[in-house]
């Protein structure tokens, strides 16, 4: 899924300094309202400037590639987080400088299960029996950071204790995050589509980066509609981590690449949305085995029945 901005195109940037629950908030209505390819948020936790202080406060940057109105982003965030919220923000122009890297500079690394995502200045902190994921400072999501990629990490360890997939799709692979950790994983091809052609090109770099290039090469495709991805059906797991309108209208293309008992993992969804996308996918017999939720946002772990 394409969750951030390229760099080259963010002129605009929103910042404001808050609590943690306030930068969640933020930075998901923020992710939730504005289309992927205009803007980018990133939500950390500031450095603290002193010894004895045990944190220092939440960041959240938003960047635009054209003019936000100002106003009305004022409104939506006072909507949901409080006046103090809005009245805190502040606009300016993006410096001349790579954004998303000094962004990422303040993010530590993210642990689901056995897997651990980071960045380049964090690579010493993987421990020895855990799978490290660095990412490509290009998008500012799809990092790990984001509750959808960290759920989906979960689901997939938990698959993992319990079988080794043989034939695995990741649907709208944005940064390439979860098919990586499954190639490094289960060291096998893996493969991995989306339709934004800047995060198929992204996904390619990081899967080069992280040494599985030649298990992990995506492609352009709309769904599961390009013959390098219809060629490893049927799949008996598959990755989808995008929004509830694309999943719902997905349902019935995956269920025909899958096989019966296939594991379909789902996110990039709120909680008001799981219902309908549950409803789309037991009408085809893809039914519900568990659920997570992380920072507001719904992961969901389902089987493919007979």
């Amino acid at each position: 899924m394409l969750e951030g901005l390229p760099p080259n195109n963010a002129a605009y940037v929103m910042r404001l300094s808050c609590d943690e629950a306030t930068s969640r908030i933020v930075s998901d209505i923020i992710f939730e309202t504005f289309d992927p390819a205009d803007a980018a948020v990133a939500a950390f936790e500031e450095a603290p400037s002193t010894e004895d202080w045990t944190g220092g406060p939440w960041i959240v940057e938003a960047y635009f590639g054209l003019p936000p109105d100002e106003d009305n982003l004022r409104a939506l965030v006072s909507a949901v987080a409080g006046d103090d919220a809005a009245r805190g923000m502040s606009f300016g122009r993006v410096e001349a400088r790579d954004w998303v890297a000094s962004s990422l500079e303040g993010l530590k690394p993210v642990r689901a299960g056995r897997f651990v995502v980071h960045g380049s200045h964090s690579r010493g902190e993987v421990r020895g029996h855990e799978i490290g994921i660095e990412v490509e400072a290009a998008l500012a999501f799809g990092t790990g950071h984001h509750g959808t990629t960290r759920g989906c990490l979960l689901m997939l360890d938990r698959v993992a204790r319990r079988r080794r997939p043989r034939s695995i799709l990741d649907v709208g692979t944005g940064t390439g995050v979860l098919a990586i950790a499954a190639a490094k994983l289960w060291k096998r091809a893996i493969c991995a589509g989306d339709v934004d052609k800047v995060s198929v090109a992204t996904a390619a770099e990081n899967a080069r980066r992280n040494g599985v290039g030649g298990l992990v090469e995506p492609v352009e495709a709309s769904g599961v509609a390009h013959p390098a991805l219809r060629k490893g059906a049927p799949f008996d797991l598959v990755f989808a981590n995008i929004l509830a309108k694309p999943l719902r209208a997905l349902a019935p293309q995956i269920a025909e690449v899958t096989e019966f008992g296939a594991d379909i993992i789902l996110s990039g969804l709120l909680g008001r949305d799981v219902p309908g996308v549950l409803a789309a996918y037991r009408a085809q017999r893809i039914v519900l085995q568990s659920r997570l939720d992380l920072d507001g946002w719904a992961t969901l772990l389902l089987q493919k029945r007979g």
